[in-house]
């Protein structure tokens, strides 16, 4: 009976057993015991780790056939992706700052408590097992930049049948690992923050709060696929619905590397090719990072409102362009957007080791929000590219 309930639920589409496993995972946390829940954190402890070894292989496998595939434009198509990637990034910035420093003043009072961010605790796996991956994510990029563009120059015969295999093993093991223990392990998540009570604490403090920086993912999220529908002709509300599981999945992992497979998957369903959704996907995971951008902004404007900390469009200006050069750094596993953010928001922002650590509290409880905004951009990017390439061998 167990196995014919698992091969239905095998069958169900991927947004469904996510939001399936969200839902679980909440009202679950209610009513499970401790032991119950630990397991779950224990499970979720080992299979990061997992992720974490096998997110450089996912970047290295997928995007360096994906480059020596365009061949000797593809150092072309590189800068374009960074720049719209960096360009948007910014630009959520910007919106975030003057959004938050008009709207923020009318919902923070200045004496609110926010030392009770830091407060809240995580559980304990039972047991971790380290897994170290081979290189770091910067060195995974720049591996794969460097030795597809050197393929697709020299047209090697020998490394490029290599990697296309390469990239086989890593797409099965997405298709056969990864895609079906994701929902699980976004249940964990949601049931540790609800048997921990984190989402419920935050969200009493700062309902208002997370409410505007929402509404300013889906603001973006929306401009960004109006500006991809245009330039390719299509539907971008339907483009948009079709990035859904990539959404909601970062929702539940608070990782753009771990959704990469979910992300390619809805980016190749929006009729993107092959060779540029694997490049661009994995790409974007790493260099784009407009609603962790955005979200990082509008906590900064928010904790310097409370602590009643000077600030102006000058300061975030410098803030803003930096932080865009620094997410590229960030790691795609969650809360490292904020972790590479440290370094500017200490050294232009003023914020000392105690300031520091409420945003990192703060930002981590909200990182989900941000993680969707980035991946379901991601698709958006891949569009843009797809056609600019399309237009250049003139299909």
């Amino acid at each position: 009976m167990f196995l014919e309930r698992m091969s239905k639920l095998k069958k169900l589409p991927l947004l469904a057993r996510i939001l399936i496993a969200i839902a679980l995972g909440i009202g679950l946390g209610q009513v499970l015991p401790l032991a119950a829940v630990r397991v779950f954190v224990t499970f979720n402890s080992v299979f990061s780790n997992f992720l974490q070894f096998l997110i450089p292989l996912i970047i290295i496998g997928l995007i360096t056939p994906a480059i020596s595939d365009i061949g000797k434009s593809a150092g072309k198509l590189l800068l374009i992706s960074t720049l719209i990637a960096y360009g948007d990034t910014v630009f959520s910035g910007y919106l975030s700052y003057f959004t938050s420093s008009s709207v923020f003043p009318l919902l923070i009072n200045h004496g609110q408590e926010v030392e009770e961010i830091a407060e809240i605790k995580s559980l304990e796996p039972f047991f971790t097992i380290n897994i170290p991956p081979l290189v770091d994510v910067m060195s995974a990029l720049v591996t794969a930049f460097t030795v597809g563009l050197g393929i697709a120059f020299f047209g090697s015969k020998t490394l490029k049948p290599g990697f296309d295999e390469f990239k086989d093993i890593v797409a099965k093991t997405i298709e056969v690992v990864l895609i079906p223990l994701l929902p699980v392990y976004i249940f964990g998540i949601f049931l540790e923050m609800s048997f921990t009570g984190q989402a419920w604490h935050v969200l009493n403090v700062f309902i208002s709060i997370i409410g505007v920086i929402f509404l300013l993912h889906i603001f973006l999220l929306v401009l960004q696929y109006c500006i991809a529908g245009m330039i390719t002709g299509r539907n971008p509300f339907r483009l948009l619905w079709n990035m859904m599981p990539a959404y909601f999945t970062a929702l539940g992992t608070s990782s753009s590397a771990a959704t990469i497979p979910v992300t390619l998957k809805s980016t190749l369903k929006n009729g993107v090719s092959d060779g540029i959704a694997g490049f661009v996907v994995p790409l974007c995971a790493t260099i784009h990072l407009s609603g962790s951008c955005l979200k990082i902004v509008a906590c900064s404007v928010a904790l310097m409102l409370m602590t009643e900390m000077p600030f102006d469009v000058g300061m975030f200006t410098g803030f803003i362009l930096m932080l865009g050069v620094m997410m590229v750094a960030a790691p795609g596993v969650p809360g490292g957007a904020i972790m590479a953010a440290l370094g500017v928001i200490h050294s232009i922002l003023g914020f000392d080791a105690e300031q520091q650590a409420l945003m990192i509290a703060l930002y981590i409880t909200m990182d989900s929000f941000g993680t969707a905004c980035n991946v379901t951009g991601d698709g958006a990017i891949a569009l843009i590219i797809d056609k600019i390439n399309t237009r250049r061998e003139g299909k």
